[in-house]
């Protein structure tokens, strides 16, 4: 054994209290050799696993569980059959826990729904699937007459001449795929060589533009939904930094403790100097004198 704990789940580790005259470990250790497998063996129930043996129709949700969906299912005798025995799996589906009952059937060898599914019903044209018809227990037994024989056969062969050109068109089809091995591979291996350096060249473009994905190729759908994309202009960049810039200016004077960078500083600075200048041109032209006013203005 690997481990101690392996030792213990194979049910191999005898413990240093045990003594030969107290039985079998299960009985040790007041357990069943199955373990929860067997908490129901009292009534009769046993724990498995069950698979579903066609595809139902749950009766709780409507809902299909296909076959081969397994199930932990409590198996019971309910009865026999002659010398067989008929069992019962009690089951909860997984979609509502709804339970389901199915029987066993050995009369006609199959499953039999009891209660809480129904089996689906999967019916079939023989003409539309292209299949042959298996002839029944009754028809086998005529299979002895001659006369019966020889009727069949001739509308056997019918059949056959009827289906005869389809078959030999699929047939040459078939040869002509696979006739040539060494030119289905070399066509198969120069598309992948092609597929790869296709493949190569768009990771190649997509890392020349910085990108760590692979961008695939272009279509005109692509290229309508771009043309359909509006960005902002020159104007609407230099009005959104200047109304930016106005946010983050001062309304107090320069002395406050409230500081733009440098750059913003130095361009504020010069925008005031010029508003300056141009008032004070303005006010000259008009003919105002700073100095006759305050001459008039000392008594």
């Amino acid at each position: 054994m690997s481990s101690l704990a392996a030792a213990r789940a194979d049910n191999f580790y005898y413990p240093p209290e045990w003594t030969p005259d107290q039985g079998s470990l299960n009985k040790f250790h007041g357990q069943h050799a199955l373990r929860e497998r067997a908490r129901k063996i009292d009534q009769g129930i046993l724990i498995i696993r069950f698979e579903m043996p066609y595809n139902i129709w749950c009766g709780g949700c409507n809902s299909m569980i296909a076959k081969g969906v397994r199930f932990n299912a409590e198996k019971k005798q309910v009865g026999n059959y002659y010398s067989t025995k008929i069992w019962s799996f009690s089951m909860k589906s997984a979609c509502c826990k709804h339970e389901i009952v199915i029987q066993t059937d050995p009369k006609n060898c199959k499953y039999v729904i009891i209660s809480g599914a129904q089996q689906k019903t999967e019916e079939f044209d023989i003409e539309d699937a292209e299949t042959f018809e298996l002839p029944a227990d009754e028809e086998r037994g005529k299979l002895a007459d001659p006369f019966y024989r020889l009727e069949h056969q001739e509308e056997d062969l019918k059949k056959k001449k009827e289906a005869e050109p389809v078959l030999v068109r699929l047939q040459r089809e078939s040869d002509a795929r696979h006739s040539d091995d060494y030119a289905l591979n070399k066509a198969l291996r120069a598309k992948l060589r092609s597929q790869k350096k296709r493949v190569a060249k768009e990771e190649a473009a997509s890392r020349s533009k910085g990108l760590a994905i692979r961008l695939l190729p272009s279509t005109e759908e692509d290229v309508a939904t771009a043309a359909k994309v509006k960005f902002s202009s020159k104007f609407d960049r230099n009005r959104r930094d200047k109304r930016a810039l106005i946010h983050a200016g001062s309304i107090f004077s320069e002395s406050s403790g409230y500081s733009l960078p440098n750059n913003k500083q130095v361009d504020l600075a010069l925008k005031r100097r010029k508003i300056s200048a141009a008032a004070t041109s303005k006010l000259l032209v008009g003919g105002f004198k700073p100095s006759s006013w305050s001459k008039s203005a000392v008594p």
